[in-house]
């Protein structure tokens, strides 16, 4: 398909929400190193409004990556700060631990509600899948709808809302695998991976989580990344590539080897990635290739395969590849 000839130039500072990628990537940089794709991904989510889902052994720093997130977002024009706050999942918590509960005052009479950990800008769900389902179920509202419902009122969270969240692999003890729903309410799920020897050896010299990130500035305020989610909403996206998102997720409901499908939030996840990506690579239009980019960590953790040993990445890659090149205007 190539570029499209004359996409719409968005009205707002389009420049201007590449550079803020640009100064996040750079800023996590300084921390995690070695890992450029990944940070590269992780801001297209956060830019895309998005949640992440992280799935990887101890020690890759993924709590390193959300604390060093929160820094370099640290105020708005405002003056307020970004808060983060850490959730460790264990088997004994419980639903309310999450969200917050009604407590009553013996002074008033009344109930008054007491927020829970939830209510921040910048989360870490570390280890979620070691609780219960039970418990993992208080994340559904508040990642979809950015809001919790107590009783009989609902609260609804500052508009800068990111969940970080970590998984251990299914393979290790003491996990209860995530429920679908709870799966589809992340736009993305990354894996870090090892670093290649020679950066294992400068993060060993250097221990940046130590040595750096307490002295990591901030490069932007909340104020921006809801300006730059703005602008990605006006990143143009071709009718074709739109379909083609549809139909990768379309594709994935009668492939022979998936039992349960992409969802239509898999399309609309993967068209505003896609928009967010295209920012993040200083382009004003969607390409064929952020789509191929991105389906396999956007669209792969919503399916169901009938057989375990294959590569669901790989699988959705090779579907997203033929609806590329069959979809009609």
């Amino acid at each position: 398909m190539g570029d499209p000839a004359s996409p719409p130039r968005p009205t707002l500072d389009f420049a201007a929400s590449h550079a803020l990628s640009e100064r996040l990537i750079e800023g996590l940089e300084t921390v995690i190193r070695g890992k450029r794709q990944v940070l590269e991904y992780l801001v297209t989510c956060i830019l895309a409004g998005g949640h992440i889902l992280i799935e990887d052994v101890p020690g890759l720093g993924k709590t390193t990556l959300a604390k060093t997130v929160a820094r370099l977002v640290s105020r708005s024009r405002k003056g307020s700060h970004v808060i983060f706050r850490r959730i460790q999942f264990t088997p004994d918590l419980l639903p309310y631990d999450i969200t917050g509960v009604d407590v009553f005052d013996p002074s008033t009479g009344t109930f008054v509600f007491s927020p829970g950990p939830v209510f921040t800008n910048v989360l870490l769900a570390d280890e979620i899948n070691r609780t219960t389902p039970k418990v993992q179920s208080a994340l559904l509202e508040v990642m979809a709808e950015a809001q919790v419902t107590i009783g009989n009122k609902t609260h609804r969270m500052d508009p800068f809302f990111f969940v970080i969240a970590t998984q251990n692999p299914v393979e290790v003890e003491g996990v209860y695998p995530l429920p679908l729903a709870q799966i589809d309410r992340f736009l993305m799920k990354l894996r870090v991976g090892y670093p290649e020897a020679n950066v294992e050896v400068e993060i060993v010299r250097d221990d940046p989580s130590r040595t750096v990130m307490p002295e990591v500035q901030a490069v932007c305020g909340r104020d921006d990344i809801l300006g730059a989610r703005e602008a990605v909403g006006q990143v143009f996206c071709d009718e074709k590539l739109i379909r083609a998102a549809v139909g990768v997720s379309v594709a994935t409901r009668s492939h022979p080897g998936i039992s349960l499908g992409s969802s239509p939030r898999g399309s609309l996840m993967l068209v505003r990635a896609a928009r967010a990506l295209a920012l993040v690579r200083d382009r004003e239009y969607v390409i064929d290739q952020d789509l191929i980019d991105l389906a396999p960590i956007v669209i792969s953790h919503r399916l169901r395969l009938k057989d375990a040993r294959m590569d669901p990445e790989a699988l959705t890659r090779e579907i997203t590849l033929s609806q590329l090149t069959h979809t009609p205007y």
